[in-house]
């Protein structure tokens, strides 16, 4: 009524007010698809039937997991499609590579060991970890199982691969004595300092200390030893280059295969991209395979990347991802780009 006092009209629209709020979903508190509930009862039975899981421990255990509308959005806007020169700017920042360098002084025996176990310098495997986690700074805030059952039962363009991922990561809770129920990660489920998604953990985690466990979370010597593990099994080359900016002399020739943000299978030799124009800015032995990229960092960038540079995008499958993972590299060994 207009003729209420007004404290009284403030309070009923303050009311209002709360009410609609309370009312209203936050974004990232959206419901769930009807998929999300059909899935995971699905999956339930299957893991019981391929796996031996018990059901009704396994149902009470999933139904604690969560849709996450923010985890979707997350996975709609990720840090790989950004440019060059942004994505560069999140990595290769001065305070990672003083992190990078007190962490090789805290691990130096641990680095060493794994670098003449696998072939990986100390510092391509600190900045690794500096790119992941922060050193370990920045885990993961979601919930594993909110993360791999929103996806994997609620993002069609990838259920599959995050289905297989779910079914990898109760499979590894149950080999390492790991408390699904507890865990955090990425939005995207990546797990521990490495930030290994569950398929990755199973298949190349490595107990570098000896104690009986993988644990990628508390143990610095399986963590250095991980990473390390995983580049050699994915073609780590020791001892040799990883990369090197490149000056294009004149057009480049036609038919030349130009990598962009997605990775290039190292095919050509650098002789042969020196005889197309493209002069590395570093020595390299001229029969050793390359492929050319480009990236955007305000002006082109050319790269002449080789096998390394591949290996290390098999950790994540981008050139910005390891581009920055080198460029960091280099700055923690206090060498040039």
């Amino acid at each position: 009524m207009l003729d209420d006092p007004l404290p009284a009209r403030l309070a009923r629209i303050a009311a209002t007010v709360l009410a609609w709020l309370l009312l209203t979903p936050a974004p990232s508190q959206a419901a769930a698809p009807a998929s999300y509930a059909r899935e995971r009862e699905a999956f339930v039975h299957e893991m019981a039937a391929r796996h031996g899981f018990e059901r009704a421990e396994l149902r009470a255990l999933m139904q604690g997991a969560r849709y996450r509308q923010a985890i979707v959005d997350a996975m709609d806007r990720p840090y790989e499609g950004k440019s060059w020169g942004a994505y560069r700017a999140l990595f290769v920042t001065p305070e990672r590579i003083a992190g990078g360098r007190r962490f090789r002084v805290e691990h130096a025996a641990l680095l060493r060991q794994a670098e003449r176990t696998y072939g990986v310098p100390a510092e391509v495997i600190v900045a690794i970890l500096g790119i992941e986690t922060n050193y370990g700074a920045t885990l993961g805030q979601y919930p594993v199982l909110d993360a791999l059952t929103t996806l994997g039962f609620a993002y069609p363009r990838r259920a599959a691969f995050f289905r297989k991922e779910l079914e990898a990561f109760l499979l590894l809770a149950r080999e390492e004595a790991i408390d699904p129920s507890s865990t955090r990660g990425s939005y995207a489920g990546a797990l521990g300092l490495p930030q290994f998604i569950p398929s990755s953990y199973r298949a190349y985690a490595v107990d570098f200390d000896g104690d009986g466990r993988r644990d990628l979370w508390h143990s610095e010597a399986d963590v250095i030893g991980s990473v390390g593990a995983y580049l050699a099994e994915h073609g780590w080359r020791r001892g040799e280059p990883i990369a090197s900016p490149a000056t294009l002399h004149g057009p480049l020739e036609d038919g030349l295969e130009v990598g962009g943000k997605r990775p290039l299978v190292p095919r050509l030799s650098v002789a042969e991209l020196k005889a197309a124009g493209v002069e590395p800015d570093r020595a390299l032995a001229p029969n050793a395979r390359a492929a050319l990229i480009e990236l955007d960092a305000g002006e082109p960038e050319y790269w002449v990347v080789l096998e390394n540079f591949y290996a290390i995008t098999r950790y994540n499958h981008s050139n910005l991802y390891a581009l920055a993972a080198y460029e960091l590299s280099r700055a923690i060994a206090g060498l040039d780009r």
